[in-house]
């Protein structure tokens, strides 16, 4: 049983996402994180849901930061210029940790719509120019740990006793919860790691506060950023077949520009990056 001692979560702040038809093959898009509130979602930058066919996302680089991608239905190629290509199906994550010079694409497999989950993780600034690399957590590697009318499924972080195989650059925790109807459950995550929620189907009450929230909600959570110890986050299901992601991770606290592709610590940065993807620094398309 979680620690009632322990610091009890609320939600500090909830939206749903709005979406917007694009042009194809895009079709799709919302903003689960917006990137101007970046400052309040540190470590996380921001977070995409996408719906896509093939040739949307072709060769495009990435410098400075992580991505988190999980794939809510369809099916997603991932080809990058190192060698990598895969296909993840629904329920599958990857990470990639873009560091110095990542190219890759990431698109919908022959006539698939794709539906996937796309999260941008900050890298401190003396990570921004570490080494590429990709890795694919698929559905059946991460652990499961059942519960009374659900299960927790732990993607990255210790979580109900058990570690995740995604191994991020920075400390963080994704973990899928999945209840039925009037099942509840306790989260234990760091105190100190600031936190959000998605829920992918289904209704749920969240926090202490008890608040609402049913499918395409995001919720930000209370932390204790000067806390060394965990904390519980519970979740009740209001509807059968519910589905929720819960992201955490320690903030980094330190100011950043986006612009594009890239994620660094000055425009000076993000021109320098622009400059050595033109002069081919990046490597060979990704194809």
């Amino acid at each position: 049983m979680a620690d009632e001692n322990r610091f009890q979560r609320n939600v500090k702040d909830y939206w749903y996402v709005s979406y917007n038809e694009m042009v194809f093959p895009a079709i799709q898009k919302g903003w689960v994180l917006p990137a101007d509130r970046w400052k309040e979602f540190d470590p996380f930058i921001l977070m995409a849901e996408d719906w896509f066919k093939k040739g949307t996302f072709t060769d495009h680089p990435h410098r400075g930061f992580q991505t988190i991608t999980y794939v809510v239905d369809g099916r997603l190629e991932h080809i990058d210029n190192a060698g990598g290509r895969d296909i993840l199906e629904p329920g599958d994550v990857q990470y990639m940790n873009a560091g110095w010079a990542a190219r890759h694409a990431e698109d919908g497999v022959e006539d698939d719509v794709a539906h996937t989950l796309q999260l941008w993780l900050n890298l401190p600034k003396d990570m921004k120019n570490s080494e590429t690399l990709y890795q694919n957590v698929y559905r059946e590697d991460a652990p499961v740990v059942p519960f009374e009318g659900g299960s927790v499924k732990v993607f990255s972080g210790n979580i109900a006793g058990v570690r995740g195989p995604l191994d991020s650059m920075v400390p963080i925790t994704l973990s899928e919860l999945n209840l039925a109807e009037g099942a509840e459950y306790t989260l234990e995550l760091p105190e100190n790691h600031n936190a959000f929620l998605y829920v992918l189907a289904g209704s749920i009450e969240a926090g202490e506060n008890q608040v609402s929230l049913s499918k395409h909600g995001t919720a930000t959570l209370t932390y204790n950023e000067d806390g060394e110890g965990g904390s519980n986050l519970k979740i009740k299901s209001r509807k059968r077949q519910t589905k929720v992601l819960v992201y955490s991770g320690k903030p980094i606290k330190e100011e950043i520009v986006q612009h594009g592709p890239f994620v660094m610590n000055s425009m000076e940065e993000i021109k320098q990056a622009f400059d050595d993807f033109r002069n081919g620094k990046f490597g060979p398309p990704a194809e």
